[in-house]
């Protein structure tokens, strides 16, 4: 028999209760009404008011810390090397798998930031847009790995975030339609000299496999300053997921453009099975191999329970 005594589990995380993590706000002022969380939801993943109030309000006051702290080194910096240079952008993550709330999540945390009393300037950028066009994914019989890591056109994407670093100051980055499914082939979204840019994507996180010849490779992560990661357990994400699914069978397939028209067109249980398919053979797949390995990247998990609320609240000690 051990009688030597336990220590206690360690981790690099904090956790907090919703209770805890709310009180957390202190005197933050609301800045969004009704009206505002009704434009920034996403289907089938409901926010509301209270929501905002005890997680989000949090993050927005704790993000605003960490983007003072940094402008505060780079004066520091520029003083010591005398001589003034171009400040670079604040650039927060916003990862995790389909249908657990990315979008959501990012466009609320932009409405807030933008509307911090020192009025910054956000940008949102999601990785969609550098998904390789569904013309080179069908040459490359890549449609069936659509968000996987290798349907990114990753060099493209490298550039943008490099750029954005660099401080260029106008940078522009690929549109992508969710109702064509599909690249814009003439359209782009143009960031000039923005101070925080939040960049949504399932592979913010990703690192990916270290080249053969022992070439030092940068990852998308290693630009960002700050990672979040959207988590739920995957019972509620293949929910989530079909019942996504569903819902838009009954409104955006509805429209004569969209990809998935034919889902709206076929049987209810047929578009059900279809559902469950794409979940397992390449949702489940991609969340498993891709995507939940690079939780322990994140600055800070949001642990989301049956109802979409966040239940629990990780940050990275530092």
């Amino acid at each position: 028999m051990d009688d030597r005594p336990k220590l206690p589990s360690l981790s690099p995380y904090t956790t907090f209760s919703r209770k805890e993590w709310a009180a957390l706000r202190a005197d933050t002022p609301m800045t969004l009404d009704d009206a505002d969380l009704e434009r920034l939801g996403s289907l089938n993943d409901p926010i509301d008011m209270s929501e905002v109030e005890q997680i989000y309000l949090p993050i927005a006051r704790l993000l605003a810390f960490y983007v003072a702290a940094r402008q505060q080194l780079f004066r520091a910096t520029q003083r010591f090397l005398g001589h003034s240079e171009t400040r670079v952008p604040y650039v927060v993550a916003v990862a995790g798998s389909v249908a657990v709330g990315k979008s959501t999540t990012a466009r609320v945390l932009r409405a807030l930031l933008a509307r911090w009393p020192a009025m910054p300037k956000v940008d949102l950028v999601t990785t969609d847009g550098f998904l390789l066009p569904n013309a080179v994914l069908k040459r490359e019989d890549l449609m069936g790995r659509k968000g996987f890591p290798e349907s990114y056109d990753v060099q493209s994407l490298l550039r943008f975030v490099s750029d954005i670093k660099a401080g260029k100051p106008t940078v522009s980055a690929p549109v992508y339609s969710h109702l064509v499914y599909d690249v814009l082939p003439n359209e782009r979204m143009t960031i000039e000299k923005p101070d925080i840019v939040i960049l949504e994507g399932l592979n913010v996180l990703q690192t990916g496999e270290k080249p053969k010849n022992g070439r030092v490779a940068p990852f998308v992560s290693d630009f960002i300053d700050f990672g979040i990661y959207l988590d739920a357990e995957e019972p509620l994400l293949h929910r989530w997921y079909v019942e996504r699914f569903m819902r838009l069978r009954e409104t955006a397939f509805l429209d004569p453009q969209s990809y998935f028209r034919r889902f709206a067109q076929v049987s209810k249980a047929e578009a059900l099975k279809t559902a469950e398919a794409l979940w397992a053979e390449i949702n489940l797949p991609n969340l498993r191999d891709n995507i939940r390995p690079t939780r322990p990247r994140a600055d800070l998990i949001l642990k989301k329970g049956r109802s979409h609320r966040i239940e629990e609240v990780r940050l990275r000690k530092i």
